[in-house]
């Protein structure tokens, strides 16, 4: 692959883009053309193929240049370029820029999102680059890496001019004085660059920077709330996530409770002699738990569901308000909601993938608070299927859960008033959500049990929403339970 729409410059590149396997990958071509691709102990097969698309499929472990790929009518060719987007797909490949005559690797591109596949962005001499806030450079072992919460990819630095150039893009530079400076090659990484949003092309008439750069939501990010949201969730990195155990043949785990401090001891069990009987909320406090098998054969109710939201998330009450006491800002809404939160911003909103739920379609619905009604989004796709198995998958439960919920964010209600803890206040409001879900599944008979990961990714192909518009913060598996054993049940 060679950059497109560059112009005004030589039509001959000094850079050539190649596709190779990851390092924990490893193809297996067997005698009846099968080809299966291993990692970690798992295989899956990629199809079948003649011997001449098996034999070239070998380049793929030191790199198979791209711009060979769709050009050629040849049956074998065209069977390599669907192996090598299936394998793209899946997220196997990692793709080098390298220089063309020496062949030294200028750096390694590594998707970070499933789709992604390296395009040269179209520049023109007339153009204006600049660095992304949100891109950042850092150190991972022995390498020096680029990334970018908005990026479907990081960059693996190998030449380190490359590191330099990149820090003289801080301030705008026009690409004809680029073009000077670094060449065709260079233009050709700062086209990748810019097709994964780690540059952007400014625009005087924007009045700033920030402007320039993306929509009106973006805007309202700060660079550590935009990377804590990308990377503490599923969609738009490859690294570990979960229950992985990273430190334990370092660190012994910590005790479940702190060790006592030294000093004296108050015995707040001796505080009352006649203790008072516990309240309900109590009560239901020491009730509640967490559920991962439902029983499918008594499933939660219609009715059910809708007393469980009116409890936890409906709109009690809504007004109006300046943001000083003298009149002259802009006037904000608010509600009130049975859960508190940061600011009365109720930046949370609730969407429902429900797989099995008595008097209710299957479907992905949103909660609309105000009107206390659900609206369907879209009934069985893949993506909701996705969905609800990785909610089974996360929580290590026989099946998919009955009704999965995720809390999703507008992250621009909390973000217009906050500056530097919007992204924390959510998550706290996320979390005293979380706690009512489970206060009003006790109070219900119901089951229930919080999920700790989300995919952001997922969630935006489901709903057509931006990832740093409006996304998961965190789910909740919601179902029934047998009502005959439960003796909360009612």
């Amino acid at each position: 692959m060679r950059a497109r729409g560059i112009r005004n410059g030589r039509s001959a590149a000094s850079a050539v883009i190649s596709a190779r396997l990851s390092d924990h990958v490893a193809l297996e071509a067997r005698a009846d053309g099968k080809i299966l691709v291993d990692f970690g102990g798992y295989s899956i097969g990629l199809g079948t193929f003649s011997a001449d698309a098996g034999g070239r499929a070998r380049e793929l472990r030191t790199g198979l240049p791209l711009a060979a790929l769709g050009r050629s009518r040849r049956k074998s060719d065209k069977e390599l370029e669907l192996l090598v987007r299936r394998l793209a797909r899946q997220g196997f490949l990692e793709y080098r820029l390298r220089r063309a005559g020496t062949g030294d690797d200028l750096l390694v591109i590594e998707p970070q999102v499933a789709d992604y596949w390296p395009r040269a962005a179209p520049l023109a001499d007339a153009d204006t680059l600049v660095l992304s806030r949100f891109a950042y450079l850092r150190r991972r072992g022995s390498e020096l890496v680029l990334e970018s919460p908005r990026a479907g990819a990081l960059f693996r630095i190998c030449d380190p001019d490359i590191a330099a150039a990149l820090a003289a893009l801080t301030t705008p530079q026009p690409v004809q004085q680029l073009r000077r400076k670094h060449g065709a090659a260079g233009l050709e990484l700062l086209a990748l660059l810019l097709d994964c949003q780690i540059l952007f092309k400014a625009k005087a008439a924007d009045g700033g920077l920030r402007p320039s750069e993306g929509d009106h939501d973006l805007v309202l990010w700060d660079f550590h709330d935009l990377l804590f949201h990308s990377r503490s969730t599923e969609g738009r990195h490859a690294n570990p996530i979960g229950g992985t155990y990273p430190h334990a043949g370092a660190i012994a785990p910590l005790p479940a409770v702190r060790p006592r401090w030294p000093g004296n001891k108050i015995d707040l069990s001796d505080a009352a002699t006649t203790p008072a009987p516990l309240s309900t909320v109590a009560q239901l406090l020491r009730a509640r738990h967490s559920t991962r098998s439902f029983d499918d054969g008594e499933p939660v109710t219609l009715a059910e569901l809708a007393q469980f939201l009116d409890g936890t998330a409906r709109v009690l009450s809504s007004g109006e308000s300046p943001i000083d006491e003298g009149g002259g800002g802009p006037v904000v809404g608010y509600t009130a909601r049975p859960y508190p939160s940061a600011g009365a911003s109720y930046e949370l909103e609730l969407y429902l993938a429900v797989n099995l739920c008595a008097r209710l379609e299957r479907g992905f619905y949103h909660y609309d608070a105000g009107a206390h009604a659900l609206t369907l989004i879209s009934a069985a796709t893949p993506e909701l299927e996705a969905l609800l198995a990785a909610g089974q998958a996360a929580m290590g439960a026989p099946a998919l859960p009955q009704i999965l919920i995720t809390i999703a964010a507008r992250f621009g209600r909390m973000s217009w008033k906050y500056s530097s803890l919007a992204y924390r206040l959510i998550l706290e409001d996320a979390g005293v959500l979380l706690q009512s879900f489970y206060l009003m599944t006790a109070g219900l008979g119901l089951g229930g049990c919080a999920v700790g990961i989300a995919n952001i990714d997922l969630f935006a192909r489901l709903t057509g929403i931006a990832f740093h518009v409006e996304g998961p913060v965190g789910q909740f598996a919601l179902g029934g339970i047998t009502r005959s054993r439960n003796p909360t049940a009612r």
